[in-house]
């Protein structure tokens, strides 16, 4: 007779404000997906009380996903240790599945208390203030030499984290992935997308998606796009996202003099708006697996990115889109206009772009790989255990 196993039940657990990013899709979209006969997912986020615009848990319940909010009313609010500690009995988890560096304190301190299997999720740091570079960034490199099973959103943070000290076999590159079948270009609705943003036939529609934050550069993009302008007056820049250079970027676009210019906000119809796109630019500094390039590989949308962190592990120069280095508004003004006035290379990249997300950049081929750390860790540890969670010996950590 054959012996059924219980799924394994994994708390994705996240602390993030506002609207959140590209892990949000990622960790909302896998628990979603997730194949119930092997892993039950419960998402689990820490909201900040005074955060009103906070909108995770909406999301979550429009994809039905089994959901749970522990609310803080401040970001070293002790209260919500026992509320942690109580999902992660009541539930019977057996993976917490850490995304940032205070859910990756809390995972290692949960697998304390409870036996679960602590597993951590880099995303990349990115530097919004300076404790996030001198304090926070810093510590959580160590405490990941503390997880038995790291997961890498690219390359480059791979090789980080084996500089920081994380041994290489603990370490799994799990890039991130996009359902092909959710972001496919309709082409009959792009006239209807662009008469929505009032682009005319003659302009040329550029896009940018991404929090308006200072790793993502978007005063790159605008310089780029003053450099477009001066050559030719039918170029329109279109940003979609929000955060706390909002009024900084508009009065540079101001002074630049940009013409056409919309920061249109958070939109929920990305993908609508790409279909108004004719070229798609990232200008970031760093990046972990940008969802954004991805949706927009899938989208058809040309792609002008920097070569920022896992930028390069999906777009390969010349064969995907074009690649720039970053900070460099004059190499970005140039490979948009190259994209523009080459359009049988460009078509020729957007359909390799395509055809590698449906290869290779699956979000169903992430899950299943994702699933299998799971069973992995599982199957190390003994499933539906409560022992303490072996720690490696730092003696050893840099072995």
């Amino acid at each position: 007779m054959t012996k059924v196993y219980d799924p394994i039940r994994v708390l994705e657990l996240r602390s993030v404000r506002g609207t959140g990013g590209g892990p949000e899709k990622t960790i909302l979209h896998g628990a979603a997906r997730a194949n119930r006969d092997r892993v039950a997912v419960t998402v689990c986020y820490l909201r900040d009380a005074r955060d009103t615009v906070f909108e995770v848990g909406a999301r979550a319940s429009a994809m039905a996903v089994d959901y749970v909010e522990v609310r803080e009313r401040h970001s070293f609010d002790r209260a919500i240790w026992p509320a942690l500690v109580s999902i992660v009995r009541q539930r019977r988890i057996d993976i917490v599945h850490a995304h940032d560096y205070k859910t990756d304190l809390l995972a290692l301190g949960l697998a304390r208390a409870t036996g679960a299997t602590p597993l951590s999720t880099v995303h990349g740091w990115i530097y919004d203030s300076w404790k996030e570079r001198r304090i926070y960034y810093p510590a959580d490199k160590q405490l990941l030499r503390w997880f038995p099973r790291v997961i890498a959103v690219s390359g480059d943070i791979c090789a980080t984290l084996v500089k920081s000290g994380v041994q290489a076999g603990r370490i799994t590159t799990l890039l991130n992935g996009i359902d092909p079948a959710q972001f496919q270009r309709a082409h009959g609705d792009v006239a209807a997308a662009r008469r929505q943003l009032g682009i005319e036939p003659w302009e040329i529609a550029i896009g940018a998606v991404g929090r308006l934050e200072p790793v993502k550069r978007f005063d790159v993009l605008l310089e780029a796009v003053a450099r477009l302008q001066q050559k030719s007056r039918v170029i329109k820049l279109f940003i979609v996202g929000d955060g706390s250079l909002r009024d900084m970027l508009i009065a540079k676009a101001t002074g630049l003099a940009i013409e056409g210019c919309q920061f249109l906000g958070h939109r929920t119809d990305v993908t609508r708006l790409h279909h108004a796109f004719d070229v798609f630019v990232q200008s970031s500094d760093s990046e972990g697996t940008p969802n954004a390039v991805l949706e927009a590989m899938a989208l058809e949308t040309p792609v002008v990115a920097t070569d920022a962190g896992g930028t390069r592990d999906i777009v390969r120069h010349g064969i995907h889109g074009l690649i720039v280095p970053c900070g460099d508004a004059a190499a970005l003004a140039h490979a948009v206009e190259q994209t523009l006035t080459d359009r049988h290379a460009t078509m020729a990249r957007v359909a390799a772009a395509r055809a590698r997300i449906e290869r290779e950049l699956s979000f169903e081929h992430r899950t299943r790989t994702l699933e299998a750390v799971y069973e992995e860790l599982v199957a190390r540890r003994g499933h539906q255990t409560a022992q303490v969670v072996n720690f490696p010996d730092r003696r050893h950590a840099n072995s």
